[in-house]
C-alpha cells in the first residue's frame, strides 16, 4: 500500500545509494524507511549525510520504502565523521589509561566550540582516581567554564543522571581521543548495540578505533545519539580573529565585564592597548594557538 503524502524525515544511516530515514509524527510514529534519492532531483552537488533532514514521499508502507525528494538546510556539518545537525558535543576524556592531557583537552574543547553548538566535558574512568583528585578536576575545569560530568562505573547514579540529560538533547555526539571509553558509553546508552571495544595499547598508551559505521540511534522521543567510526577530533579551521570568542575566560571579560582594548580586533597577545586580564590558567594554551596561526592570519589579511 502506497501513501502519496510527504513527510519530514531524519537520515539515520547511509550506505551506498541507500538511506535509512525515520519519520516521527502522529500518523506514522517512529517509522523507518529505506530510501533512495529521486533521480530527477538535483541538490546542487550537495551530498546527503547522516543527521540531515529530508522530505520523503512515494511511501510504500508494506515494504517500508520511500523516495527522498528534497533536502532541508542543515545547521552544521562535521566532516570527520560526516554527520549533520549536531546539537550537543560531549568532549570525552579518561582521567587515567590513557592519562589526562590538559593541552589536548583544550584543543578538543575549542574545536567543538567552533561548531557553535552546546559543548560539555565528560571524564570517564573516575573509579581509577581518588575523590580528592576528582574534586580537583571538577574545580579546574570549572575555572575553564565547564561543568564537568564525571563517570564512575562503580556508581550507577552517575551514569543514570548522564543518560537522563542525553535524553533531553536533540542530537548528541561523543568527541575525544581513542581509548577513553566512548564505545563503552555508547554500548551502555544503546541497548543491544554491542560495538566491539579494544584495550589501551601498553606501548603507546592509547586505544584503538573499533567503531565502523556512522548511525543515529533514538534514545527518547525526538532525541538521538550518534554512533561514530572512531571519531577523534574535528579539524580546527576557524578565523584566528574569532578564537578569543571561543574561550569563555576572554568572552566573559569582554561581554560581562565590558573590558575594552584599544583596537577592536585585538588578539590579546602583546597588542598595544590590550586590557585583558591574562592571569587565567588557559592563557598559555590560547597564546600558543594564536601564535601558531598568526603568520597565516596576517597573510590572509594582506591577500
Amino acid at each position: 500500500m502506497k501513501n502519496n503524502n510527504k513527510y519530514l524525515g531524519l537520515v539515520t544511516k547511509k550506505f551506498n545509494e541507500f538511506f535509512l530515514v525515520d519519520i516521527k509524527n502522529q500518523e506514522n510514529s517512529n517509522m523507518r524507511f529505506l530510501c533512495k534519492v529521486r533521480k530527477s532531483i538535483n541538490f546542487k552537488d550537495q551530498l546527503i549525510y547522516v543527521g540531515d533532514e529530508v522530505v520523503i514521499d512515494n511511501i510504500d508502507l508494506k515494504s517500508k520504502r520511500a523516495v527522498i525528494t528534497s533536502l532541508k538546510k542543515r545547521k552544521n556539518l562535521l566532516t570527520r565523521p560526516s554527520v549533520a545537525n549536531i546539537s550537543d558535543i560531549y568532549i570525552t576524556f579518561s582521567v587515567e589509561e590513557p592519562e589526562l592531557n590538559f593541552s589536548q583537552v583544550n584543543r578538543f574543547l575549542i574545536a567543538a566550540e567552533s561548531m557553535g553548538v552546546e559543548v560539555s566535558l565528560v571524564l570517564t574512568k573516575c573509579d581509577l582516581i581518588s575523590d580528592k583528585r576528582r574534586s580537583f578536576l571538577i574545580d579546574k575545569f570549572g575555572k575553564w567554564g565547564y561543568q564537568v560530568i564525571t563517570l564512575n562505573l562503580q556508581k550507577s547514579d552517575y551514569f543514570k543522571n548522564f543518560l537522563a540529560e542525553l535524553k533531553q538533547k536533540e542530537c548528541s555526539i561523543f568527541m575525544g581521543p581513542s581509548g577513553v571509553g566512548k564505545t563503552t558509553l555508547l554500548n551502555m546508552i544503546i541497548p543491544g548495540l554491542q560495538n566491539s571495544t579494544a584495550p589501551v595499547s601498553n606501548k603507546i598508551k592509547r586505544g584503538k578505533n573499533t567503531t565502523r559505521n556512522v548511525e543515529l540511534f533514538s534514545i527518547s522521543n525526538q532525541s538521538y545519539i550518534v554512533d561514530t567510526p572512531g571519531f577523534n577530533m574535528q579539524n580546527l579551521e576557524v578565523d584566528i580573529s574569532l578564537l578569543p570568542n571561543l574561550y569563555s575566560e576572554i568572552y566573559k571579560q569582554v561581554i560581562n565585564e565590558g573590558i575594552k582594548c584599544k583596537y577592536r580586533n585585538c588578539l590579546h597577545l602583546n597588542d598595544e592597548g590590550c586590557n585583558l586580564n591574562k592571569s587565567f590558567e588557559r592563557y598559555s594554551f590560547y597564546k600558543e594557538m594564536i601564535e601558531s596561526s598568526k603568520s597565516h592570519y596576517y597573510q590572509n589579511q594582506e591577500d
